[in-house]
């Protein structure tokens, strides 16, 4: 479906499940693309971020992978590995493991703290040629269609 040659009565009929299926895709795979030209990957900027007291950690106490995956839950993919992700940052002295918990580093804190000032350029990449009011709209709309569907917002 080419949405240049649909006029707007054309595009209010199209399924929205299939566009935020595309738009999902298309937003995960350029994100994942300018990360890995950065030298790092989605889900282990993730690790980060969950062993951080700086950032999603309230107490920055270790965890195990499994708690991890759990933390994780939402927005992980099928084919993201988080044991072999640990065992990459592990690696880059950016985890150690103690008793089966991982904890980050100072050096892994460093990294996340240096990969998250990579964030925005790439929501700019993203919402280039978007208005914030329209952007606005567009989650508005979303939200509205997933209460309509039974579905949590979050």
């Amino acid at each position: 479906m080419a949405s240049q040659s649909l006029s707007d009565t054309e595009l209010a009929t199209q399924p929205a499940a299939y566009w935020t299926g595309l738009a999902y895709e298309a937003l995960i795979a350029f994100t994942r693309a300018r990360q890995a030209e950065l030298g790092f990957t989605q889900p282990g900027y993730w690790l980060l971020r969950h062993l951080s007291r700086h950032d999603l950690s309230a107490d920055g106490r270790g965890m195990t992978v499994p708690e991890l995956q759990q933390a994780m839950s939402d927005y992980l993919r099928p084919e993201d590995d988080l044991a072999a992700e640990a065992e990459d940052l592990l690696r880059r002295g950016w985890l150690t493991l103690d008793d089966g918990r991982l904890w980050i580093t100072p050096a892994g804190d460093e990294a996340r703290a240096g990969l998250k000032r990579h964030a925005p350029a790439i929501r700019d990449r993203i919402h280039q040629g978007i208005d914030d009011a329209d952007y606005v709209t567009t989650l508005k709309v979303l939200r509205q269609m997933i209460a309509n569907t039974g579905g949590s917002a979050g």
